[in-house]
């Protein structure tokens, strides 16, 4: 019974976290919002577990074949959805292919919500056999199991096919023997479609993306690199590289007197630009690159084996991490095409390389140049409002106007020396209209026009919102008769804002690395259990102090900046930023583990939190306008709105999510 439950909670987590890379990295726009699968995958776990014991055991029978249909209906209709919009920028560059997007992205929502509601059942079926407490105890063990499983896959950059192995294995223990044909056929079908995609010439993964390799057709020792099939990079031999006007040397053409005998190279990639600043006679080149895979594409394949050369020192890290851990100075920085392609996970609208473009970034970077050295930063921007945001950010830093060499499609290098005198420019940057406010640490958000939530968002936001209205109503659960958990409600969407403040925050303090959320999301789990624990060899919890140490620490978060967070020594900001972050769930935590065993009517004190998980990751997108600091006032609005309504309902303080918050928090992961 216990093992099964660990098993189920395990499958349902792990299923989910597969879900949203798998089809992140197979569906063009869904890595920019992850969200889609997430908020799917809630409303299956919530339906799961709305169901009465007696009803919808079909969903359990039949939970394998809407997992084989996705998987195949995207396999064999590849989809490149091409999103534009005025306030917000894409890094992509593909035309549209596949099915309709009116079709590709309603199907895989509800198919996603329709595989978590079968593994959702299977869960809360034998949740019900133990106490509340008991088996809420176990459910997490199965979601640590499950979020530890998907992060050791990520570390050894599994293919799709290992994911799908164990996740099939999984659900053939859990169907039973009765159903082991019922199941057979279709994870076997799910796995065979995985495994071709495996086995596809080129394509292997990272901890990030979906990588397909190919040859150039038009040049050879020349690769293609596409990530989540946006082409990506390219290697290129160096005489490319040095052409008269190329991108990659206006750095060094724009600083004659600078001697670029120490290059830092934040996005190095396959290895482009580490060559350029060889071939610049650099003395040493530190090459910060996130992703493992890229670097060692570029170790292995580059015709100008820059990363064979003792003078480069690669490091697989967070550019922005790495800038605040490092004491060097450096003759030259240059931010190397950092588009990421991709969402930190958890975290609604943060890119990977969002806390490189923020204000505290560039004066972080102009802190580790010497005093004659010189920035640089290149990418295909896409809109001018962009080039004029960052390069009026380096005009603000430096106190002066940078270069600025421009190419077709709002391609711009920028180039600002210490001094005027340490750069040498053909053209100084212009704005070309009203520039846009900088992106900062509290609002991440270079590519966002205004503080503003674009329409694409709401629109999509509210059809999700309404769909699950409509899907809980079709469960036989009344709306109306889970108002009385109103407070539940509340606790659901301050949990969800409260857990993507964290995730936020440790991105920013030790960079956006796959690890980094790993560990936060782990921690977060443990967090959970520890309050789980205590609560259960507590005789009677003092619900008055719980509430004032659980708003005292939102206090505290919401007091301590983070940059002096970021000013202390590793050891110290680690010990902050936990303290910080775990100390509210904690204590939240405690107190539902209270609230838990007070509830009359389970389903709709579940129900109620479903919309309230469901209504906070929405409200997420909140940060886009006020920021992410400003969450934490959000969290304890939200927090005193559920302890009025306790208190109006006359059922003492309440707590954190009922027997969905580690699905809700795990889904993030």
């Amino acid at each position: 019974m216990r093992w099964r439950l660990v098993l189920a909670s395990t499958t349902m987590l792990f299923v989910e976290l597969a879900l949203i890379r798998w089809a992140g990295a197979n569906v063009v726009h869904l890595s920019y919002f992850s969200n889609f699968i997430l908020l799917g995958s809630f409303l299956g776990i919530g339906i799961g577990f709305l169901l009465p014991a007696a009803r919808g055991q079909w969903l359990k029978r039949w939970t394998p074949i809407p997992l084989a249909l996705l998987v195949i209906l995207v396999r064999a209709y590849p989809v490149q959805v091409r999103q534009s919009s005025s306030e917000v920028i894409y890094f992509t560059a593909v035309k549209t292919t596949g099915l309709p997007q009116w079709v590709t992205l309603p199907a895989i929502f509800l198919l996603t919500a329709v595989i978590m509601a079968g593994i959702g059942k299977i869960t809360a079926d034998l949740f019900r056999q133990l106490p509340s407490l008991e088996a809420y105890r176990y459910d997490l063990l199965g979601s640590i199991a499950g979020s530890v499983a998907f992060a050791v896959l990520s570390w050894l950059s599994a293919p799709s096919v290992a994911w799908g192995l164990l996740a099939a294995a999984a659900l053939l223990v859990l169907g039973g023997r009765r159903n082991t044909l019922l199941y057979g056929i279709p994870l076997t079908a799910m796995v065979t479609a995985l495994f071709l995609e495996t086995i596809a010439a080129g394509i292997s993964w990272s901890p990030y993306y979906k990588i397909h390799l190919k040859p150039s057709p038009t040049a050879s020792r020349t690769y293609n690199i596409s990530a989540n099939g946006v082409p990506h990079q390219s290697t290129a031999p160096l005489p490319v590289l040095m052409r008269e006007n190329s991108p990659y040397r206006q750095a060094y053409d724009q600083t004659p007197d600078n001697p670029h005998k120490r290059v830092l190279i934040i996005g190095a990639g396959n290895g482009n630009d580490v060559a350029v600043a060889l071939a610049h006679g650099a003395e040493r080149v530190d090459a910060v690159e996130i992703d493992p895979r890229l670097q060692e594409i570029g170790a292995t394949l580059h015709p100008a084996r820059p990363y064979d050369d003792p003078r480069v020192h690669a490091h697989i890290d967070d550019g922005r991490a790495f800038l605040e851990r490092t004491d060097a100075k450096y003759d030259l920085i240059v931010l190397a095409l950092p588009d990421s392609l991709t969402l930190v996970s958890g975290a609604s609208n943060l890119r990977l390389e969002s806390y490189l473009f923020t204000q505290q970034a560039f004066e972080a970077a102009r802190d580790h140049l010497a005093p004659d050295g010189a920035f640089a930063m290149y990418n295909y921007y896409r809109k001018a409002w962009l080039v004029d945001r960052f390069a009026g950010d380096l005009d603000s830093i430096y106190g002066h106007a940078p270069c600025m060499t421009t190419y077709k499609r709002n391609a711009a290098v920028l180039v600002a020396g210490m001094t005027p005198a340490d750069q040498s420019c053909k053209q100084v940057w212009q704005p070309s209209g009203p520039v846009p406010a900088a992106a900062s640490d509290d609002h991440p958000f270079p590519y966002l026009l205004h503080r503003s939530i674009p329409t694409l968002y709401v629109g999509a936001l509210g059809a999700i919102l309404l769909v699950t209205l409509m899907s809980v109503r079709m469960t036989g659960v009344r709306i109306r008769s889970t108002f009385r958990y109103f407070d539940m409600f509340l606790l659901g969407a301050a949990f969800m804002l409260l857990e993507t403040k964290n995730v936020i925050g440790f991105a920013l303090y030790f960079g956006t690395t796959w690890l980094v959320n790993a560990l936060v999301f782990f921690g977060v789990l443990l967090s959970v259990l520890a309050a789980v624990e205590v609560r259960r060899r507590m005789r009677r919890a003092n619900q008055l102090l719980l509430q004032v140490l659980l708003f005292g620490s939102l206090a505290v978060a919401w007091l301590v900046p983070t940059q002096a967070v970021l000013s202390l020594p590793f050891a110290g900001r680690l010990a902050a930023a936990i303290a910080l972050a775990f100390a509210p769930i904690f204590c939240a935590n405690l107190i539902f583990s209270d609230r838990l065993a007070q509830a009359p009517d389970p389903t709709s004190a579940f129900g109620a939190n479903l919309l309230g998980a469901l209504t906070g990751g929405a409200l997420e997108y909140l940060a886009l306008v006020t920021g992410y600091q400003a969450l934490l006032l959000v969290v304890a609005t939200l927090y005193l709105g559920a302890y009025a309504a306790m208190r109006y309902a006359g059922r003492g303080s309440g707590g954190e999510m009922p027997q969905l918050p580690d699905k809700a928090m795990a889904a993030k992961t």
